[in-house]
């Protein structure tokens, strides 16, 4: 009998304007009073929070235009509302450049399905979910091998401008180690960087087979002018 849980209770919530794959990075600039502590007492804790994807709202905390029902009430909240799937964020890297700000990166690890979701008063939502079990490593199929041959060519680009800049980067665009050969691996990098609408994203994200989303990802890069060779 597995030891690891499949629910967590009161986890914490991030809703973003973007979508967290597993395994993708994230960084984080952090300055409302709502996440402030929270971030911080996951950090120290050494606990992941779950990053959702908004389908109204907006990521920062702002007066509502007119009458909200519902908590939180006082200061005036906006109208959010998010995906019921999502994935729990690791921190990888911390920095408090100043009171009253954080700087994180973030590692996505596994999905979740949200069962029950609250906001307190102070602004922050929280979470009951049920984990969902980590998608199976399925090999590339030999049609679809130019996408993570393509990938390869993006990631070897990427590579060589991080390397020609002074810039000290805080969350690489792709975390090593690299799986070129799993479906899932791939579809996920290649969906954080498509141009798709944050929507698209979150069906992806959704969905349970690693090869279909690969295949999708295909499709979206064949109507970008990507089609699979002759």
């Amino acid at each position: 009998m597995s030891m690891h849980p499949t629910k967590l209770t009161a986890l914490p919530l991030f809703p973003l304007n973007s979508v967290l794959f597993p395994g993708g990075s994230l960084s984080l600039r952090i300055f409302e009073v709502r996440y402030l502590d929270m971030i911080g007492s996951r950090h120290k804790a050494g606990q992941p929070f779950g990053v959702v994807c908004l389908s109204e709202g907006s990521e920062t905390r702002r007066r509502a235009s007119g009458p909200v029902s519902g908590p939180p009430s006082g200061d005036g909240f906006a109208h959010e509302k998010f995906f019921s799937i999502g994935t729990l964020a690791r921190i990888t890297k911390f920095e408090r450049p100043q009171p009253g700000l954080m700087m994180i990166a973030c590692e996505g690890s596994q999905r979740f399905r949200i069962d029950r979701s609250e906001q307190l008063k102070h602004g922050l939502w929280v979470a009951d979910v049920e984990l969902l079990a980590d998608d199976a490593e399925v090999p590339v199929p030999d049609d679809l091998a130019y996408i993570s041959e393509a990938l390869q060519a993006v990631a070897r680009d990427i590579e060589q401008k991080i390397e020609q800049s002074d810039l000290d980067v805080f969350a690489a665009p792709l975390l090593k180690p690299y799986r070129w050969h799993d479906c899932n691996w791939v579809a996920n990098r290649w969906c954080e960087l498509l141009p798709l609408e944050p929507e698209a994203k979150q069906r992806l994200m959704s969905l349970d087979s690693p090869l279909l989303r690969l295949e999708l990802v295909a499709d979206a890069l064949g109507r970008l002018g990507h089609p699979p060779p002759e």
